[in-house]
């Protein structure tokens, strides 16, 4: 999926969930050739592009991506090219792996429908470290 998407890649997330906020930043700080925009749905007054496919609960509900060719992508998809592109490389192929794939993409509905339970446990701290301090950027 990611040689598809043309960068940047402007991602719409929930900025409201510690989880999804903390994952957000951290890649975002990873991000030295500003490849990715952050979009905040969780902010009433934003205003969804004209292309939008999808209604702003639905972006709330599972995040979404648009590159700059103007084409969407959402969950799995999302995560795969986010990680891939600021140097996070083998967390980026997990994502995409054949292997994982399948299972990631069953976890992910559940992880986001249960993502503010989610954010009460230690699970952003342990996330933000296991992505700033195991996984290498390039």
């Amino acid at each position: 999926m990611r040689s598809q998407i043309t960068f940047p890649l402007t991602i719409y997330y929930d900025a409201s969930c510690p989880l999804c906020r903390t994952e957000m930043e951290t890649l975002k700080q990873a991000d030295a050739a500003n490849q990715l925009i952050l979009v905040d749905c969780s902010q009433t007054a934003m205003q969804l592009p004209d292309s939008c496919p999808v209604t702003r609960d639905a972006l709330m509900n599972r995040i979404h991506a648009q590159d700059a060719m103007g084409r969407w992508i959402n969950g799995v998809d999302v995560f795969a090219a986010a990680y891939s592109v600021t140097g996070f490389t083998k967390i980026g192929r997990s994502w995409s792996s054949r292997i994982l794939r399948p299972i990631l993409s069953r976890a992910y509905p559940w992880v986001a429908d249960h993502r503010q339970w989610l954010s009460k446990t230690p699970l952003p701290w342990l996330l933000h470290k296991l992505i700033s301090k195991n996984a290498k950027p390039r």
